[in-house]
């Protein structure tokens, strides 16, 4: 699930979009003071509303997903939470030195960026659809297209780790 504009949660998703740190701690008036408004009273009594599920029932999960952090903890007596920044794991082939561009790469690549979809779209001249096709395997990019994500890889200091994940 994505976090839209407009949702309460979205100045959040911006601030940890933006943070770039491993971890970070925020207490629960910081947070409020992103948001422009109170956290819900579950928010304060209950660790569970913290979880990183993301569902359509925890659009508050949603903030912090997408912007790539996970909940580290929560400390309900000193109202603060810490953010840290998960890595997903992604088959990310090479062949002869190079990226071969197929869905696991291309949104490691998007990820990497910190792009929503419809972000990396814009910056490709692709439409939003396009990347999703492509990050679901429906089909991959072609071959002027490939060329065209090894120079933004580059350009973004994009590397596969040793171990190809």
């Amino acid at each position: 699930m994505s976090i839209k504009p407009g949702s309460k949660y979205y100045p959040l998703f911006e601030y940890l979009q933006r943070c770039n740190q491993e971890e970070t701690t925020l207490t629960f008036p910081a947070i409020e003071a992103l948001m422009g408004c109170s956290l819900p009273a579950s928010a304060r009594r209950k660790k569970n509303w913290w979880s990183n599920r993301d569902s359509s029932s925890a659009l508050q999960a949603s903030a912090w997903i997408n912007a790539g952090y996970q909940i580290e903890s929560v400390d309900l007596a000193q109202q603060t939470v810490t953010f840290h920044k998960f890595q997903a794991q992604y088959n990310i082939q090479q062949k002869d030195g190079e990226i071969v561009w197929k869905q696991d790469a291309i949104q490691a690549l998007r990820k990497y960026m910190g792009l929503t979809q419809a972000q990396f779209a814009q910056e490709l001249g692709v439409r939003r659809q396009t990347v999703s096709e492509w990050e679901n395997g429906v089909y991959d990019p072609d071959r002027s297209t490939s060329k065209f994500l090894e120079l933004i890889a580059k350009q973004s200091d994009f590397q596969v780790p040793p171990s190809g994940k």
